[in-house]
């Protein structure tokens, strides 16, 4: 009877600490979601459940080592520092961040800028099963559980009450009937969004500039310097265009970015809608020049010495 007793206070004890952990990391990155809904509109209680599934709680190799508490994989766009890890394959390349909260903010961009996860917007942001459902019929993940495993995990630790009454500054992406540039009114049914004020595009499989810009009325000439590319540049599935010229500064809620491993000044210019010229020219850097890791580039204004 001791035995049994001993082991089922062993068990109790253990059950408890494994609670514990999982509650002091939701805990640690509640207010981190909470935020990133706030400005995507991806609902905390999903983003909070994903790192927890993604991440065991943040015990992964992956989230220790690369901070990466989602799973996303490196994919063409990503120019970052990377991981590699057996997972579906054998040494699949993940992206690693330098931060946790940069992690969390490419999560929700992630999904809010992807043209696979552009139906979820359409959501309530306080329907986390259907999000979660939304998700896993995108393809974010190959478990033919997943939703189930997402929901659970949001349901026993409560993590719903984390989307309510949280105000989403960010409108969710919409379909424009039609555009009025100038004299011209087009007729589309591809999404438009919208960043620092400037309209731009996903590009699809088997786009390419020259179509992007008749379906815009644009010259190639014009979508490319809109874009800071030159006549070499290559178009790719999933890549951010722009239909109308940058801005000269960033939004005033972003007035600094701080360079991460692999940023280059265009991708950074790209992130923000600020025209690149802008962006040397704040920062007393030459056309070409690289930002180090950990450099402040400034968005809006130009560096004081």
């Amino acid at each position: 009877m001791r035995g049994i007793i001993i082991v089922l206070f062993v068990c109790l004890g253990t059950n408890i600490f494994a609670q514990d952990a999982k509650n002091q990391y939701i805990d640690k990155f509640k207010n981190l979601a909470v935020a990133q809904m706030k400005k995507s509109g991806v609902p905390a209680s999903i983003i909070l459940g994903q790192a927890c599934l993604e991440s065991g709680y943040g015990k992964s190799s992956l989230a220790t080592e690369g901070k990466n508490h989602f799973g996303i994989k490196c994919h063409n766009s990503w120019n970052g520092a990377k991981m590699y890890l057996n997972d579906d394959l054998v040494g699949e390349c993940f992206r690693k961040y330098k931060t946790d909260e940069d992690s969390f903010a490419d999560h929700s961009d992630f999904l809010r800028y992807n043209k696979r996860y552009a139906s979820l917007f359409d959501l309530k942001p306080t329907d986390y099963k259907s999000w979660a459902y939304g998700l896993k019929k995108a393809g974010y993940a190959t478990n033919p559980k997943y939703a189930e495993s997402l929901i659970k995990v949001i349901e026993d630790n409560k993590l719903y009450l984390y989307d309510q009454n949280v105000d989403i500054q960010i409108p969710s992406p919409i379909v424009l009937e039609k555009i009025e540039f100038e004299n011209f009114v087009i007729q589309l049914n591809r999404k438009i969004y919208t960043r620092n004020d400037v309209k731009y595009i996903i590009a699809n499989e088997g786009d390419s500039f020259e179509s992007i810009a008749d379906e815009f009325k644009l010259t190639k000439r014009q979508l490319l310097k809109y874009n800071d590319l030159d006549r070499k540049a290559q178009i790719c599935a999933g890549q951010e265009l722009y239909i109308k010229s940058k801005k000269k500064r960033s939004d005033s809620n972003f007035p600094i970015h701080i360079a991460q491993e692999g940023d280059t000044m265009h991708r950074i210019s790209q992130r923000y809608a600020v025209k690149l010229k802008s962006l040397y020219r704040y920062n007393q850097m030459k056309s070409g020049d690289m930002p180090e890791e950990g450099q402040e580039i400034f968005m809006r204004n130009k560096m004081k010495r």
